[in-house]
């Protein structure tokens, strides 16, 4: 396919045949905005192209939002959405209240958030597990897993997360957690592409360099290099004209050479927290 082809923005979720875009909107901002202002955000972006669009239940009224935005075209879009719930009675309240908030009967993507102690990730994904093969959530998977949490859940349940969202950028590239998942069919996707608040990514040097090379910015290089690498990635953002910026990767390639550079950046530095340190509260 052509690098403007639309096909080089989707990709296929593992056995689930669940078909999304590689470059989706995180909604996570839109908590920030008023109701109003956030559909007719939402709207412009689905009028640039984008109709991938993740929440969860702990950003505070997103899925509100979406649902609100989203509700006479949800035929036209791929929904995703979280849940910190650690029982099954929490895990349906959660769904319950996300079906219910996002105006739908099923959801496309569903994440467990955060991961929580070995018995209760298990837990909490055999209930996953159930809603999955009776229909109501189309692809599952888990948020901020490490290799390690990876391999408890799988030894313990019988459905492969379809994705594994976790903070990446050219900072903290997750080379080793990527290889891990290629592996096992675990597709990556990026809840941070562009590094976030402490990161100085869209002054790097490198990266300033290759925006101007190609006549893009330094955000589009980054999310550019993420998709070539075969990561889904949702940036963040209030400003259309932004929002629209960053889903315009599509008619340019970085070449290998580019690509092996942005690698150099590799720091292993996060900015958000470790998930291994950091105690979900809901």
């Amino acid at each position: 396919m052509t690098i403007g082809g639309i096909f080089m923005n989707r990709i296929t979720l593992g056995k689930t045949g669940l078909v999304i875009e590689k470059n989706g909107f995180g909604c996570l901002p839109i908590q920030r905005i008023s109701e109003q202002d956030a559909v007719y955000l939402l709207h412009k972006a689905y009028d640039g192209g984008i109709n991938f669009y993740d929440t969860a239940r702990a950003y505070s009224d997103s899925e509100q939002k979406v649902g609100a935005a989203f509700s006479t075209m949800r035929d036209k879009i791929v929904l995703a959405t979280k849940t910190g719930a650690q029982t099954a009675e929490e895990f349906w309240k959660d769904l319950e209240t996300s079906l219910r908030t996002l105006k739908t009967d099923y959801i496309d993507l569903y994440l467990l958030h955060w991961p929580r102690s070995v018995e209760k990730n298990i837990a909490a994904y055999k209930v996953m597990e159930k809603y999955y093969r009776a229909g109501t959530l189309r692809a599952i998977g888990v948020s901020n897993y490490k290799e390690h949490h990876l391999e408890e859940l799988m030894a313990e349940t019988e459905i492969v997360p379809a994705v594994n969202q976790v903070e990446l950028h050219p900072d903290f590239d997750q080379h080793e957690l990527k290889a891990f998942c290629d592996a096992r069919g675990i597709k990556l996707e990026a809840w941070s592409p562009l590094g976030g608040q402490g990161s100085d990514l869209m002054q790097n040097k490198v990266l300033v360099s290759l925006a101007e090379k190609h006549g893009r910015t330094p955000a589009q290089i980054i999310i550019r290099w993420n998709i070539q690498r075969g990561v889904i990635v949702i940036p963040k953002s209030v400003h259309k004209e932004r929002i629209v910026s960053n889903f315009n990767v599509f008619d340019f390639e970085l070449s290998k050479e580019d690509m092996e550079l942005i690698g150099t950046l590799e720091a292993g530095r996060r900015y958000r927290a470790d998930p291994d340190h950091f105690e979900y509260t809901r």
